[in-house]
């Protein structure tokens, strides 16, 4: 094997990943040298600057929204007949990415301008984005290649041969991101910084808790199947026998970070839990729950998911309300005092024929989960002080029958009285820029003026690592290592129940846990990852119109318009089928819990072995 050590550094684009402005003081815009890159600090952080621009990795509010209309979480503002899951859809293939952080790290332990000291984070940092990188790969892919810190380069006519390195095993993958991740933790400042932009201590040990619990559960959930997903060498497919120990060190790692770090679930607003949940995720300033996000900044750094998601009463550009919220996500927030707390339940709206009646278009609503209103914007929702008038039509007294009337975009009748809202919902499948399930996104809203525009843009951040993960993958370890009335495991849940305002559990079961995560991380690219690595997705998303956990719903709301009637004024809601909009329920099926390996891969490298269904 041959391993060259020549570097150069092409720095180019706009490369910010923080808002601090120590880190990123200038962006350079030429081919550099190595001796130039490696001696001068500041190009060396533009090179890192550079890598954590390019782990933008699943879901995120900077890239394509079509990405939140997969799930069952929302769907999008027109026509989608989209008949299946694409298996490909985050698929994670970049060994340019390893190479270049490989290329650093050698140039940054040759530089004379930094001491030991001030590398030692530098590497920390390279080392964890690296380790990032192979995560996301791994829990799409499986087990791949790991070339460590090694990089190679071909020269024409000499032998390729040792440079195809096989895949390893799943396992090996994952040891291997969980070995990097609690060396370098202690490589890292244990301090936060500005924003949660760059790479800490628990960022590291957060990741090695991730990594480890999605290891155990595939260890586990897989071998649970009829027929395991498995390759002959276990480049797919864990053995039973290591899910204790993942499951253990998943939860050694997460109470590391609950006990240690600086972070604190965040809960400045007693009086309202909504609100709280609303800024503990989405607002930056003194925020104690973010341990790792995207950040953005005005001028330079900026989204449009503001934009492109405001209602249309409220838009401040040509776009709006693309995400509409399903009802299958809004009925998994639990009433604030049921008595089945840690699961969802269906509204009890009644028919058209035997109606229930609200006085108030979020009565319903404000009886669930705060997380809700922290989360989605509901009928009577408010936005910057504005009401979110979300009405699909008036309900009507004929013949002594009650029926319903629907209009156009901000239809009046001849009183002057509100048919349908301009912010819908509309019966209209092609109709943009209008809501059409009855409840639109408000997580990641930005509520600073101009932030809905095109030419200022938001900078809401995107946080990819939460101190509310930690508890829940200590609730999720501890119930498989030690079962649900055990103290370790009540506790770390109830600690986000009891934040979130919601009842505190008695004795926690699977299920409690796979409900705590969808209502706590909603849009935050775990929904999907959840499933698959906890072998669920091909049982909730069938393909088949009866089963309500593959179709999409809505739920409509009706103001009474009936003078004379007690109940004038008052509010009826009716649950909708949104297959005028979306006709084939969700499919998922057995091959799309692995990406594939493209033809090319294989045939550049023959040792590369296909994932199953392939």
């Amino acid at each position: 094997m041959k391993r060259r050590y020549f570097f150069t550094a092409v720095l180019a684009l706009s490369i910010c990943v923080s808002s601090c402005k120590d880190f990123l003081d200038q962006t350079p815009d030429k081919i550099l040298t190595n001796d130039q890159v490696y001696g001068d600090p500041k190009l060396i952080n533009s090179v890192l600057a550079n890598f954590y621009e390019r782990i933008g990795y699943g879901q995120h509010i900077q890239g394509d929204l079509y990405d939140f209309t997969r799930v069952d979480e929302a769907i999008r503002y027109d026509f989608d007949n989209v008949n299946e899951l694409d298996r490909n859809r985050w698929r994670v293939y970049d060994y340019a990415l390893v190479r270049a952080i490989n290329q650093f790290l050698f140039g940054l332990k040759q530089t004379t301008v930094l001491s030991d000291e001030q590398k030692a984070p530098l590497l920390g940092e390279a080392r964890f984005l690296r380790a990032w990188y192979y995560f996301n790969t791994c829990r799409s892919l499986g087990g791949m290649p790991i070339v460590g810190d090694d990089v190679f380069e071909y020269v024409p006519g000499t032998d390729i041969t040792p440079l195809q390195i096989p895949r390893a095993t799943e396992a090996e993958m994952y040891d291997y991101i969980i070995s990097e991740c609690h060396t370098i933790a202690d490589m890292l400042p244990a301090a936060k910084n500005k924003n949660s932009a760059r790479a800490n201590k628990w960022t590291a040990k957060m990741l090695e808790a991730r990594a480890a619990l999605y290891a155990a559960s595939l260890a586990k959930y897989n071998n649970l199947m009829a027929t395991p997903l498995q390759t002959q060498g276990r480049e797919v497919g864990i053995e039973a026998g290591k899910a204790s120990g993942y499951y253990q060190k998943a939860l050694d790692a997460a109470v590391d970070v609950i006990n240690n770090s600086p972070y604190v679930l965040q809960d400045k607003r007693p009086e309202d839990k909504a609100r709280n949940f609303y800024e503990a995720i989405s607002v930056k300033d003194n925020n104690t729950e973010v341990i790792w996000g995207r950040d953005f900044i005005y001028p330079g750094q900026t989204h449009g998911f503001t934009k492109n998601n405001l209602p249309t009463t409220l838009a401040q550009d040509n776009e709006s309300n693309y995400l509409s919220v399903l009802l299958n996500l809004v009925e998994e927030y639990e009433p604030i005092n049921t008595s089945t707390p840690g699961q969802g339940s269906k509204f009890d709206v009644g028919t058209i024929n035997s109606p229930k009646f609200y006085a108030t278009a979020d009565a319903l609503f404000k009886e669930r989960d705060p997380r809700l209103g922290g989360t989605v914007m509901y009928p009577g929702s408010f936005f910057t002080g504005a009401e979110v008038v979300l009405q699909a039509g008036q309900l009507n007294v004929h013949g002594g029958k009650w029926v319903k009337t629907e209009g156009g975009s901000n239809a009046k009748d001849a009183q002057g009285n509100l048919i349908t809202s301009a912010n819908g919902p509309i019966f209209n499948s092609s109709l943009r820029l209008v809501n059409k399930t009855g409840f639109g996104i408000r997580k990641f809203l930005d509520e600073t003026p101009s932030a809905g525009t095109g030419g200022r843009g938001s900078e809401t951040w995107e946080p990819r690592f939460r101190i509310a993960e930690a508890y829940m993958i200590a609730a999720e370890a501890s119930l498989e290592l030690n079962g649900g009335a055990n103290a370790i495991t009540l506790s770390n849940i109830n600690a986000v129940r009891t934040r979130a305002g919601v009842k505190p559990l008695i004795n926690v079961t699977f299920d409690n846990i796979v409900h705590e995560k969808r209502v706590e991380f909603a849009f935050e690219d775990h929904r999907y990852w959840d499933m698959l690595r906890w072998r669920l997705a091909d049982k909730i998303w069938t393909g088949n119109q009866s089963n309500e956990t593959a179709t999409r719903r809505g739920l409509w709301p009706y103001r009474v318009v009936a003078a004379g009637d007690p109940n004038n004024g008052k509010w009826f809601f009716e649950e909708k089928d949104m297959s005028f909009m979306y006709p084939n329920p969700l499919r998922f099926e057995l091959r799309q819990y692995y990406s594939e390996l493209d033809n090319g891969w294989l045939n550049n490298n023959p040792k590369l072995v296909k994932n199953p269904y392939q």
